[in-house]
């Protein structure tokens, strides 16, 4: 009897499948498992000595860090040692702002509209009790105020102790501003850009500042 032709004895043809497919192929399959692709999180640009940064409702050009020493206030009382952020500060919006302080906390950091509340973090840290002072200098001596189209030097300073050294450099994370409404008030006015992380709102930070810490004259 003879089988008919296509009989089960015949091999088949192997097929042939390019590398570049099988690459593919995989990388498809990794891509699956780790559950799509996710595009990294920007930095943000990155400033030094000098830099002007447009915030939206301030424009701030950071000046230096300086140590700097106040004589005491009598021959018998030592001399007072501090560390200070310098920045010049022009408020581009129409009403007078307050100078204000850095978030304290983290949770803190994506509210208020002063100036130094756009400083959203300060690195190294300084203890509670270093401070900071934040004031802007104008020809009266100081103020906590900014005004509508002045440029100021704004001061953030910090208390040394006995026997510590201030450190080599200052890292600040800047936030930016912008006149919008507010998430549960139409109303437009000026409040902090931010972002989600981790299910937070959290400050976008619009520039990362270095600036090292110079020897400064006594005041």
């Amino acid at each position: 009897m003879t089988e008919p032709s296509g009989g089960s004895d015949r091999q088949g043809r192997p097929v042939v499948v390019p590398a570049l497919g099988l690459v593919a192929v995989t990388a498809i399959g990794v891509t699956a498992l780790l559950g799509g692709l996710r595009e990294a999180p920007d930095e943000p640009p990155t400033l030094a000595k000098g830099a002007v940064l447009d915030q939206g409702r301030y424009s701030t050009r950071f000046v230096q860090s300086r140590v700097r020493v106040v004589p005491g206030d009598s021959p018998f009382s030592e001399d007072k040692r501090f560390v200070e952020l310098v920045f010049e500060v022009t408020n581009k919006g129409d009403e007078t702002t307050s100078v204000g302080l850095p978030p304290t906390k983290e949770e803190h950091a994506a509210f208020g509209e002063s100036f130094a509340s756009s400083l959203v973090k300060i690195s190294p840290a300084f203890p509670a009790d270093a401070g900071p002072s934040v004031f802007a200098v104008a020809k009266g001596g100081e103020t906590r105020q900014l005004h509508p189209g002045v440029k100021s030097t704004v001061i953030v300073r910090y208390r040394l102790g006995a026997g510590d050294k201030p450190p080599a450099k200052f890292t600040l994370d800047v936030a930016g501003f912008a006149y919008e409404p507010g998430f549960n008030d139409p109303t437009e006015r000026w409040q902090k850009v931010t972002e989600e992380a981790a299910g937070k709102i959290v400050p976008e930070v619009k520039a990362r500042v270095t600036l090292p810490v110079e020897e400064g004259e006594p005041a």
